[in-house]
């Protein structure tokens, strides 16, 4: 994953209160686009995939995710993933991801997955994209958001392992896979940005999307990198991008859009608290930002959420907040006429 894998040191990761809950904002027209569906698995699912497995908690369901530390975290996320082992699992956690989406008001996502997390289908691309392809297209058929696949690289990988999985998604044109993605953690890996670039560069060639976790743990050069050296149609994070004033221009420039998760940025203690958090900034600048929740039921947060304590703490506006789910719409990797829809609807919010 990109967010809980960047932290500084072995900080616990903490699952922060949302200081405005409101209602308010699920009716608002708008697309998730930085989410992980690793991070998405709520505490009844995992007690029922442990009880399918014949596999024990590591603790009480009440202290499931509280952890020691970084370590501990990561053990957790493959652990849980790991009990996803049939395609029914599979299509299930598909599905369950659409009825979060839709509860709070999102009329399309972008999901992130990341193969090296799932054990058992790792080697089996093919097969996992087939599952969640089943659960989702039941989803949409009941009336739940639609959702695209980006498949994630883990920065950890090698060059080849990058192309490799390009030449396997590029094979399958599969319709529900929407774009390459990376992730993984940026500090500790270095700067990766040339190593992916044939990978990154085969995708786009391949009709896929690219986005890429940058400016997070790691500083602006990483999403300068992103945007000259991946191609980067998204940035997820993006935000250490103010640290320097060209990087911020060049993403006001050429319109690339960041997909920020607040709420994520201050748990990990990229920034201390939301009103020194550079959303705002970032928007002011000319640089086209989304609210979004990376991981949000591990962090304990909402979309709506998001939105109400961004709107809260900047005092923005009815335009400025259709601004924002605008370039979520915008941003996002949906089909062009649900794109069209969704903005002709959220003029009328």
């Amino acid at each position: 994953m990109g967010k809980l894998d960047q932290t500084k040191g072995a900080a616990q990761p903490k699952r922060p209160k949302e200081p405005f809950v409101t209602r308010d904002y699920i009716p608002l027209p708008k697309a998730e686009v930085h989410i992980h569906l690793e991070g998405c698995f709520e505490v009844d699912t995992i007690a029922r995939l442990a009880v399918q497995n014949d596999e024990p908690l590591p603790r009480p369901p009440e202290t499931l995710f509280t952890f020691s530390g970084l370590a501990d975290f990561l053990e957790f996320l493959d652990w849980v993933c790991g009990l996803v082992r049939s395609p029914e699992q599979l299509a299930a956690v598909a599905y369950d991801f659409s009825r979060r989406m839709t509860a709070s008001g999102a009329r399309y996502a972008d999901a992130i997955i990341n193969p090296t997390h799932w054990h058992h289908w790792a080697t089996r691309i093919p097969e996992l994209i087939a599952a969640l392809d089943a659960g989702f297209a039941a989803a949409e058929k009941d009336g739940l958001a639609p959702v695209g696949l980006c498949v994630s690289l883990l920065r950890t990988q090698s060059e080849a392992e990058g192309i490799a999985l390009v030449e396997t998604l590029a094979g399958l044109q599969h319709p529900r896979v929407v774009a390459l993605s990376i992730d993984g953690n940026e500090a500790a890996a270095g700067r990766t940005g040339p190593r992916f670039a044939a990978a990154f560069r085969r995708a786009g060639e391949a009709g896929l999307k690219r986005t890429v976790h940058a400016g997070e743990s790691s500083g602006a050069l990483s999403v300068r990198d992103a945007v000259e050296l991946l191609g980067a149609d998204r940035i997820d994070h993006g935000v250490r991008a103010i640290e320097d004033n060209s990087v911020v221009a060049l993403l006001a420039e050429r319109r690339i859009p960041l997909g920020i998760c607040p709420s994520s940025n201050l748990t990990l203690g990229v920034y201390p608290s939301l009103r020194a958090h550079p959303i705002d900034r970032l928007r002011r600048a000319g640089v086209p930002v989304s609210i979004n929740t990376d991981d949000p039921a591990l962090l304990g947060v909402t979309l709506e959420g998001e939105y109400a304590a961004c709107a809260e703490t900047f005092g923005w506006t009815d335009a400025e907040l259709r601004a924002v789910a605008r370039t979520s719409i915008e941003a996002s990797f949906a089909p062009a006429v649900l794109k069209q829809t969704l903005l002709a609807e959220l003029t009328t919010w």
